[in-house]
């Protein structure tokens, strides 16, 4: 399905006055749902987890509708909600690494269903040796194509085959000197058997560095003395493709058993054969060819993934384009050792066919308040079933989904500050889900939300 750019004068028309305000950073702002056109939305209930709140799920006019505290956490990344009311997340700290222990479904009633710790035996700050999954930013369930709803797709409440990005520590001196902290994909079975494995470093002449990319990721690459470790690509991302029209159409590239992965560090997309080749791959370096110098360069990346089937633009590989600053063998003055060369200060949410390249849709704000539009970290984007996006703007806890058109027709900023309104609200990642995957909440009252002339709007004094 082809789709309409949202160009610069719509897209900066479409953003609203409090996207502003939040952006930037003033110390008093509104919370909770600021926007929200009930006719234009797509209507259901939003999940998204907080450090340390732990997830939450709150209907379309902001209200909490439940709490789950296990989930509270640096590192684990999303909480995805199956239907009757389950909920699936990482559990467990193991600091300073950013990894969870564990990976776990609870039903509505908070009762453990199922649960992966036994990838590896580590040791915890206070000395203790435990098994824990070392999961880090992403986990994916085979019946769940992208992790989000689809029409097309019901995920079952029992156990399901499990991707589980993780960590593991190693020496590679042919991808650094020092000794990496390497992302490590693994499958789970049903019944707890790891049966299948990738490791990136094993990769690296795959992924398409340059001679001096590879000279600044082995010699200059980011060293975490807390940590023992080289975080060299930082994947944040990894989703199995599931079923897609370019593979019933005989590329198997695109086979549904291949796995998605964002490198935000190196600014790479690429997609893992069953093999362990990597089979595409779209970056490090966007001046590659005609295709993607038309797209542009992609930076510090979140949630790469194609739509799935079922929703408009099913197929198309839809991803967080967040800017700020990353890559590798970029020289510049202010990276003189070639890491982190390429910057931009503002994001981009990318439609991409991945067989051509063509850039088919993308939500940014143009000219000189691109900034109004910016989350350097986190983020992601979720294609619902009206063809809206949802979109979150993690760093500020900013969550809006906007039309084809980029209108934005419902907006929050997350009021979950931590213990003091000085903390961080930031958002990893938000899923829009169908009122009837919870059967055990009323369906809410729908009311809209129109905010005020911002020209108009004081706080009163006391």
């Amino acid at each position: 399905m082809s789709r309409p750019t949202c160009g610069p004068i719509a897209a900066l028309l479409a953003v609203p006055f409090l996207a502003a305000a939040a952006l930037a950073a003033p110390s008093v702002y509104p919370t909770g749902t600021t926007i929200y056109d009930p006719a234009r939305a797509w209507n259901g209930y939003t999940v998204f987890v907080l450090p340390e709140t732990g997830a939450v799920l709150i209907d379309m006019n902001g209200e909490e509708r439940r709490r789950w505290d296990q989930f509270a956490g640096l590192g684990g990344g999303p909480v995805r909600m199956l239907p009757e009311g389950h909920v699936v997340g990482a559990i467990g700290t193991r600091p300073p690494h950013q990894e969870s222990l564990a990976v776990a479904q609870y039903d509505w009633a908070n009762e453990l269903v199922w649960q992966f710790d036994r990838a590896e035996r580590v040791t915890t700050r206070d000395g203790a040796a435990v098994w824990s999954a070392r999961q880090h930013h992403d986990w994916q369930r085979a019946d769940f194509p992208a992790g989000y709803y689809s029409p097309a797709f019901t995920p079952t409440t029992g156990p399901a085959r499990t991707l589980i990005l993780a960590h593991k520590n190693l020496d590679n001196p042919a991808v650094s000197k020092h000794r990496l902290e390497d992302d490590w994909l693994y499958e789970v079975s049903p019944d707890g058997e790891i049966v299948w494995q990738w490791h990136a470093n094993e990769h690296v002449d795959e992924l398409g560095f340059s001679a001096e990319a590879r000279a600044a990721i082995r010699e200059h690459a980011a060293f975490s003395q807390a940590r023992g470790s080289s975080d060299w690509l930082h994947i944040n991302s990894a989703t199995w493709l599931g079923p897609n029209r370019w593979y019933d159409a005989g590329d198997g590239r695109f086979h549904p058993d291949n796995v998605i992965v964002s490198a935000r560090n190196a600014n790479l997309i690429a997609i893992v054969a069953r093999s362990g080749e990597v089979v595409w791959r779209l970056g490090p370096d966007y001046r590659e060819t005609e295709a993607t110098r038309a797209i542009g360069q992609i930076i510090g990346q979140h949630h790469a993934h194609l739509i799935p089937e079922g929703l408009p633009g099913a197929g198309n590989l839809l991803v967080f384009d967040n800017g700020g600053t990353g890559g590798y063998g970029f020289t510049t003055p202010v990276a003189p050792n070639g890491v982190d060369g390429v910057r931009r200060h503002f994001s981009r949410v990318l439609e991409i066919d991945p067989v051509t390249l063509e850039k088919v849709w993308e939500y940014s704000v143009g000219g000189q308040e691109s900034y109004r539009f910016f989350s350097h970290y986190v983020s992601a984007a979720q294609r619902l079933p009206n063809g809206n996006t949802l979109i979150t703007e993690g760093a500020d806890g900013r969550l809006f989904e906007v039309t084809t058109e980029g209108e934005i027709v419902w907006e929050y900023v997350s009021p979950y500050f931590g213990e003091n309104a000085r903390g961080t609200n930031r958002v990893y990642r938000a899923y829009r889900l169908p009122y009837d995957w919870v059967p055990q909440l009323p369906e809410p009252e729908e009311r809209a939300v129109v905010p005020p002339d911002v020209r108009e709007f004081r706080i009163p004094p006391q």
